[in-house]
């Protein structure tokens, strides 16, 4: 692994900016948009929910609404990230399709995601139903994309030797799948799972209650509750809900994720021994436990090995596989034929009604994308700052993570939206007013992204190059210089491409809010598309989206996707 060098001495690879991929995505994304868009304007005319309980005794139950919520997003985020990033780190094809589409989808803000969603299900599925699902799928949105952009990573950063090993030892994609790349990718998907709560919690309230025009999707809930104390302006029910929240955090933290990181610490590229290694009670707890190890022995072990045995049997190791040169299906030219034929009819009525937008009201989304991009690299540069630092002490310093884990996920899961008034009303008489809270809002909403991943890079560090680094008296400089940034230096594109993101989508909360029955917005996309959806201009919310996406793409494209080829060609832990 090299030394880290200055930024602008590093060799950029020749890098195809955008591809057809990147057309197919943009049309299809819109047109989707569109078909949400155009089902939004059909829904009826009054919409209302049912009516939230302010009460603290209601709490234990919309918790635990919140969480069955909570739990089927991730379950259905974690499926989809290993098969999506699996693909795209192994199908050189499929890839240029497939990180496109990841580009496009992280930016989409939540707020547009939900027209196209809700009024689907609602095509088959009852109303209470569809709302139900539509609110698991849009707190997969908010989990997903960190996820499938840190295992991508993990995949394509895999040290050469150990997939060289693999090729030795005839493993199938099932086995090396088990034994190599989910270890290796182990703790970065363990702190990524944590951030990912993070942002559902954060979510949780926009994907609870929805309101467009007079149409209120509301469910119950925690995220509800927050946010109709919110609207009430009722202080004493936002601190009852943010203290149930941080109650429901402290509880996750002892329960699932402590336990996990201390089983995850095996998988650590170390051939030293850690003298402080991640501890949990309730796992120590779990391993004394006899029925458990009854079960794992009686129960589990025996279907591990009968599921290896099978997909053995229907993977076999890629020398015995025969090579066959076939043809595309004509069906597969048919079938791609009439999907574009679809997607051009559904793309020009989405053009025509995005010409409904007048030139002003195209100003002003141009000057909100600008505005708001100012306040996103804002927030990045105050990000790195101190999440660099931070994460590293915290990832090399296992006693003082376990200090301070929980109340970095307890600070990171609050969500933003229930704190913005008492943001707002301290910040207010300073120098920016709204402009400041705005930017601040985005900082609580999205460097915790960058932190975890932070984090994540420097527990994988292996021990014997801290020790070599040690032995070698480096001194502080150096030691950064040679150590830590270059082998955090993929954990910091993968984290600052979803904090980016996340500051995008986190706009929409950021710039506009409507708080005690006052609304307060300052010049940003994020205002733009969420004024749009609430009096529910379709055409500005199409028009605004895309642009949007447009802006986002490009800087992705244009940025985080060179740093990632970077990082994969120079910065492999070999």
């Amino acid at each position: 692994m090299k030394p880290f060098p200055r930024l602008f001495k590093i060799p950029l690879p020749d890098w195809r900016p955008f591809s057809w991929g990147d057309a197919v995505v943009f049309v299809s994304l819109g047109v989707l948009l569109y078909l949400g868009i155009r089902l939004g304007m059909g829904a009826p005319a009054v919409i209302k929910g049912p009516e939230v309980d302010l009460s603290p005794g209601v709490l234990p139950y919309y918790v635990s609404l919140s969480l069955g919520r909570m739990a089927a997003a991730y379950l259905l985020s974690l499926v989809f990230s290993l098969a999506y990033g699996y693909l795209a780190a192994n199908r050189p094809r499929a890839e240029k399709i497939m990180l496109p589409l990841l580009d496009v989808l992280q930016s989409v803000p939540i707020l547009s995601f939900l027209p196209v969603v809700l009024l689907s299900f609602s095509a088959f599925l009852s109303p209470p139903l569809a709302t139900e699902a539509a609110s698991i799928v849009l707190i997969f949105t908010s989990q997903a994309w960190n996820l499938t952009f840190a295992w991508y990573q993990s995949l394509t950063t895999l040290p050469r030797d150990l997939v060289e090993a693999s090729t030795i030892f005839r493993l199938n994609p099932w086995l090396r799948f088990k034994t190599l790349e989910l270890p290796f990718a182990a703790l970065t998907l363990i702190w990524n799972s944590m951030m990912s709560w993070a942002g559902g919690w954060f979510f949780l309230m926009a994907a609870e209650i929805f309101t467009a025009g007079e149409k209120n999707y509301r469910l119950l809930g925690l995220g509800a509750y927050l946010q109709e104390a919110a609207n009430q302006g009722n202080l004493t029910a936002v601190a009852w809900g943010l203290a149930a929240l941080v109650g429901t955090i402290v509880a996750l933290d002892q329960l699932i994720w402590r336990p996990l990181l201390a089983w995850g610490n095996r998988f650590t590229m170390s051939m030293v021994e850690d003298d402080y290694p991640p501890t949990s009670w309730f796992y120590d707890a779990l391993r004394t436990s006899k029925i458990l190890e009854g079960l794992r022995c009686r129960v589990l072990r025996p279907m591990g090995e009968a599921l290896d045995f099978l997909m053995l049997r229907l993977f076999p190791p890629k020398d015995k596989l025969p090579q066959v040169e076939g043809r595309t299906p004509l069906g597969l030219y048919v079938l791609g034929g009439a999907l574009l034929v679809v997607l051009l009819y559904q793309g020009y009525r989405g053009l025509n009604l995005i010409l409904g937008v007048s030139l002003y009201q195209w100003g002003v989304i141009l000057l909100g994308l600008l505005v708001t991009l100012l306040r996103v690299l804002a927030a990045l540069i105050i990000t790195l700052s101190w999440t660099l630092p931070l994460g590293v002490a915290i990832g090399t310093n296992p006693r003082l993570a376990a200090w301070l884990q929980p109340v970095v996920q307890v600070t990171a899961s609050i969500p933003a939206t229930a704190l913005f008034p008492v943001v707002v009303l301290l910040v207010i008489g300073l120098p920016g007013g709204l402009n400041l809270a705005a930017v601040l809002l985005m900082l609580m909403g999205t460097q915790w992204y960058m932190l975890f991943n932070i984090i994540a890079g420097a527990a994988a560090i292996p021990r014997d190059l801290k020790f070599t680094t040690a032995l070698l008296q480096l001194g502080f400089f150096e030691r950064w210089r040679t150590l830590f940034l270059p082998a955090l230096f993929p954990y910091m594109v993968t984290g600052a491409l979803t904090a980016s993101g996340g500051a995008w989508n986190a706009s929409i909360v950021a710039e506009y809010l409507q708080f005690g029955g006052e609304t307060l917005k300052v010049t940003g996309i994020g205002a733009v598309i969420a004024e749009a959806t609430a009096s529910g201009d379709y055409a500005v919310l199409l028009a605004a989206t895309l642009s949007m996406i447009i802006a986002v793409a490009t800087i992705n494209r244009l940025v985080w996707r060179r740093l990632y080829q970077v990082a994969e060609e120079r910065y492999r832990m070999d």
